[in-house]
């Protein structure tokens, strides 16, 4: 379905593929097909499909020159410039086109997958063309980011350029599937996912006076992990696991209303994005691909809790699909000790992999496979070669 200028369609249905103007839907077209590569290592769809991943590398990089004219080098236009042009893929711009960051977060992930996947096909020239592109368009988004925040005297990473609004469901894109967190601005990262941290308290705590919210927000605990703050991602999975709708059916809707029986629009149900949403932050609480510049790494145990590893025979973890490979291990608590057990067969990564500190509390002594080890700044373990048994000691 993908048109005969290679805009890829945001959706199709028996009427065939919509006009809507969307811009996700060329990024994430090239990022299905790299994950599905790097979760079965099945090369055949990407040789196959390697004509249309060119051809939406090639609409994403038309769509960004149209702000690249001298237009938008003036001051009041440089939060525009090289980015994607205004669209209503984010359907909270539905009655008005915006420049949504969500848009450029999902052609930067395209645009880098694309790249990889050149390498894997042995396409090593047009992996270096499209490899720039991506670096260029990175260095563009950026700029423009810290641009818009400027404009609009903000702290936060704005959801469009036009507006500098905050919505960290947007946002929480570039980190997860994005893989930007270690290039956006750490400050303004930290600021969005804090204070929406904050309204969120005020909405489960304060007067319950508020009317609906979407459970896209279910994306938002998986960026928590990531800054660190297994606490607070928790606390959200609790509070929007309740609001299952109904509850026999194990899903949620679109909206979710605080009267459940209220009659309003609570759009589809079941609603697939919504659980998509749920299933990657449940999945990163176990293992999650953090992209650095080294290269990736892998992180273990982010999100466990430490009295997950005090009940029954602790937390098991078994071929659980990643880019590095299906792992699988043991996590449990022995006395004042945490023990993690890994299966063998995994690759190793890049950067290594990262065992998170499961514990509130300091370790005294990290041992590897019987061996004193240091844990790096943020007290967790970081392995650069494969190991049987790591064990925090309190």
């Amino acid at each position: 379905f993908q048109y005969d200028n290679d805009r890829v369609p945001c959706c199709v249905d028996d009427r065939g593929a919509a006009p809507v103007p969307e811009h996700v839907s060329h990024g994430q077209l090239i990022y299905l097909i790299a994950e599905y590569v790097r979760l079965t290592g099945d090369t055949a769809i990407a040789r196959t499909n390697w004509p249309r991943i060119v051809a939406a590398v090639g609409y994403i990089d038309t769509l960004r020159r149209q702000r690249l004219t001298p237009e938008y080098d003036a001051p009041d236009k440089r939060h525009f410039r090289g980015i994607l042009p205004p669209s209503i893929s984010h359907e909270g711009y539905s009655a008005k086109p915006m420049h949504s960051y969500w848009d450029d977060f999902f052609a930067l992930r395209g645009l880098k997958d694309a790249a990889e996947l050149a390498v894997t096909l042995g396409e090593l020239e047009e992996a270096r063309r499209i490899g720039a592109l991506s670096d260029t368009f990175r260095v563009d988004l950026i700029a423009s980011i810290e641009a818009a925040m400027r404009v609009h005297n903000i702290d936060f990473i704005p959801g469009a350029a036009d507006l500098g609004d905050f919505d960290a469901t947007s946002t929480t894109v570039g980190l997860a599937p994005g893989g930007e967190l270690h290039r956006l601005p750490r400050a303004a990262v930290e600021r969005t996912f804090a204070r929406y941290y904050e309204e969120f308290v005020k909405r489960r705590d304060g007067p319950q006076t508020w009317e609906a919210y979407t459970p896209y927000e279910f994306r938002v605990p998986g960026s928590l992990l990531r800054l660190g703050w297994r606490s607070r991602a928790h606390e959200v999975l609790d509070w929007l696991f309740k609001d299952a709708r109904p509850v026999e059916w194990n899903q949620w809707p679109e909206v979710v209303w605080r009267d459940p029986r209220i009659p309003r629009f609570f759009g589809d149900v079941p609603h697939g994005w919504v659980a998509s949403d749920f299933i990657r932050s449940v999945l990163d609480l176990f293992a999650y691909e953090d992209e650095q510049e080294t290269g990736a790494a892998l992180v273990i145990g982010a999100g466990i809790k430490d009295q997950w590893l005090r009940e029954g025979d602790g937390v098991r973890v078994r071929a659980l699909p990643t880019r590095f490979g299906r792992i699988g291990y043991h996590a449990r608590a022995v006395g004042d000790t945490i023990v993690f057990s890994f299966d063998p067969g995994s690759r190793m990564p890049a950067a290594g992999i990262v065992v998170r500190n499961p514990s509130d509390l300091p370790a005294r002594r990290i041992l590897v496979d019987g061996r004193e080890a240091s844990p790096d700044a943020g007290g967790d373990l970081v392995l650069l070669a494969a190991a049987r048994e790591v064990r925090f000691e309190y």
